[in-house]
């Protein structure tokens, strides 16, 4: 996909820069592979859990198939997910001729044949599991647990680098600059998450952000002394002490992981 520029035909449009969909499908999704879905507005039980979350279209849920099971499918279409940040793509089996939707590669097409097992070819968009895929290679769509499906690098532009085996497990470079271990029975995608330029939109106005659910976010400098540890002061300030969060809990720096949490074992090196 390319980006589209707008011209300032209007205060709107000015500085406006989008991906171009122009490739994808332009009709309603698959119906039997879709499902209602709730706006929770951000909250749990009535209480705010989630700031500045609310608002924006209606939209339905795409059942998408994260585990692959082994079969050769062929690719139908390519969509436009509401719900993710990456295109989809619809996929017709070749034995069963059932429907189903995937995280889109990048570079697939209509027409193309895609398969998974535990050793298919190293072609985008196959699957297969880490241990036989070859060091170097960008995979995506990550098992963390054997057989529960992708769970890590589903986002647009993303892909986890194999660096190397460890004793069954697989060395995995995530574009953090983090290194994980992850089992070698975990399954994998070859390539990387479609909707590449996605990061280099600029949406050029706030109700583009309102139409995604996404509310207003009010800096704390610009508040009362009552509401957040760096409002108040005379003129315009920058805080006067070290950035922090609205309890007063630091925002750069400050490490929150647990400690003792379990997939700490797995964890090589951290980002830096």
């Amino acid at each position: 996909m390319t980006l589209k520029k707008y011209n300032p035909t209007t205060p709107s449009q000015r500085g406006l820069v989008l991906v171009d969909y122009s490739g994808l499908w332009k009709g309603k999704p698959f119906k039997k592979l879709t499902s209602g879905k709730k706006s929770t507005g951000g909250r749990s039980h009535g209480r705010i859990t989630m700031r500045h979350r609310g608002g924006g279209h209606k939209r339905l849920y795409r059942d998408i198939d994260f585990k692959r099971k082994d079969s050769e499918v062929e690719v139908q279409r390519v969509e436009y997910d509401p719900n993710r940040s990456a295109f989809i793509a619809l996929v017709q089996s070749t034995e069963t001729q059932e429907y189903s939707y995937i995280i889109a590669p990048d570079t697939i097409g209509i027409g193309d044949r895609l398969a998974s097992g535990h050793s298919t070819e190293i072609k985008v968009g196959n699957t297969l599991q880490l241990k036989n895929a070859p060091v170097g290679l960008s995979v995506h769509n990550i098992e963390l647990k054997i057989g529960k499906g992708g769970q890590m690098a589903r986002a647009a532009g993303t892909w986890a680098q194999i660096m190397g085996r460890d004793s069954g497990y697989v060395l995995l470079k995530l574009p953090s600059g983090e290194v994980r271990r992850v089992h070698g029975e975990c399954r994998a995608t070859v390539g990387i998450v479609s909707n590449i330029d996605l990061k280099n939109q600029r949406i050029a106005k706030a109700g583009r952000n309102r139409w995604l659910g996404w509310r207003p976010s009010v800096r704390g400098v610009a508040m009362n002394p009552i509401d957040h540890p760096h409002g108040g002061g005379e003129g315009k300030t920058s805080g006067g002490r070290h950035p922090v969060t609205l309890w007063g809990k630091p925002t750069k720096g400050y490490k929150t992981r647990n400690k003792k949490k379990s997939s700490s074992k797995f964890i090589i090196s951290r980002r830096k």
